[in-house]
């Protein structure tokens, strides 16, 4: 098989992870596979052996005409069996593509329960004849869309997001005696409304005046309003980008999330296939990536995060230890990457047969 993937951006994302990931892995197993990302070149970005097209779209309309063209030339070069998006903008420009005869089918993926307004929405309903089938990061997401009727129930299937079980597996590099002198928590994501950053330190700060020997680490660029480095009075510190992030996660106690608004977040999965004890709030796909493993919230409940996290602080380190067992079985058992890869490879090639 020839597969294209059409990405926004290659920027330090989970669905550009996620998509960049199953590429490899299907590049891997001997189908031809290429990237088409609509942005310029970006100054940080996921690292990847596959071939790369920069449209180099910006929002003016001739830089999105030139684009079509580009990639029109592009896909014909390359003569892919199917198209595959993700995200909003990609998942417009591979309908885009198809109806003018670009490529011969496209297969488009839902990152979040959320992707913009009403015009949005309006824009999936009227492009969906030019996809032969949505599928969603999480039954959450894909119980969305159908809702607003975005998409279709009849075209619509729910494969979750894949975790690197083996890159993200249990470290040996966390001492005893630095947890007995202070807790560690680890949160992640653009600094973005959806990661409700705000609810977060919040929470944090209700956490540290109940017990100060408590740290707050957040993996991921700030707002310009924040400071990056070292921690601040109230324990609180931004790492940046993390390019370690297996590293990162492994000098951790636990892993905090506190959107507003998801799909399904990677980093989660991956905290908890490194047997992290996690506290998160009950949005979008959590729930079905948790299950009892971990301890869930409301979105928007300062109180309510500081209560599961201080819960967690509390409880004996062997029961933190089982919580995070159960946390990385239910990781290899359901979210493994590589039966990630299988599920995508099976569809592809069922597509491609029903077109036959």
């Amino acid at each position: 098989m020839r597969i294209a993937y059409m990405l926004t951006s290659l920027g330090i994302g989970g669905a550009e992870k996620q998509a960049i990931a199953i590429g490899e892995r299907i590049a891997a197993r001997g189908h031809d596979v290429a990237l088409i990302v609509l942005r310029p070149q970006e100054e940080h970005e996921w690292p990847t052996k596959l071939p790369v097209i920069h449209l180099g779209i910006n929002k003016s309309l001739p830089s999105v005409v030139g684009g079509v063209m580009h990639a029109r030339r592009d896909l014909r070069s390359f003569n892919p069996h199917l198209l595959h998006s993700h995200t909003f903008p990609a998942n417009m420009m591979a309908r885009t593509l198809h109806a003018i005869g670009a490529v011969p089918a496209v297969l488009s993926t839902i990152h979040n329960v959320y992707e913009g307004g009403r015009h949005r929405t309006l824009a999936y309903r009227i492009t969906d004849p030019f996809c032969c089938l949505s599928t969603a990061v999480s039954q959450a997401v894909a119980d969305r869309y159908m809702e607003i009727k975005a998409v279709p129930q009849s075209k619509c299937l729910v494969i979750t997001n894949g975790i690197d079980t083996d890159l993200f597996s249990p470290s040996q590099s966390t001492g005893t005696e630095r947890r007995q002198k202070i807790f560690i928590w680890l949160a992640g994501g653009r600094d973005v409304a959806a990661k409700d950053f705000d609810n977060l330190l919040t929470a944090f700060r209700k956490v540290r005046a109940e017990n100060p020997n408590t740290e707050l680490r957040i993996a991921g660029k700030p707002a310009n309003h924040r400071s990056l480095g070292t921690y601040d009075a109230a324990g609180i510190r931004w790492l940046g980008l993390c390019k370690d992030m297996p590293g990162t996660v492994a000098e951790c106690d636990a892993f905090v999330l506190s959107s507003a608004w998801e799909g399904m977040p990677l980093i989660v999965g991956e905290a908890m296939a490194m047997q992290k004890a996690v506290a998160a709030t009950d949005v979008g796909g959590v729930r079905e990536l948790v299950g009892s493993t971990g301890i869930l919230v409301p979105p928007q409940d300062p109180h309510a995060l500081s209560h599961a996290m201080l819960r967690i602080m509390a409880a004996a380190q062997e029961d933190r230890e089982s919580l995070g067992r159960a946390a990385r079985k239910r990781i290899c058992d359901s979210f493994d990457m590589n039966a990630k890869a299988d599920e995508w490879e099976s569809l592809y090639h069922r597509i491609l047969s029903d077109r036959r």
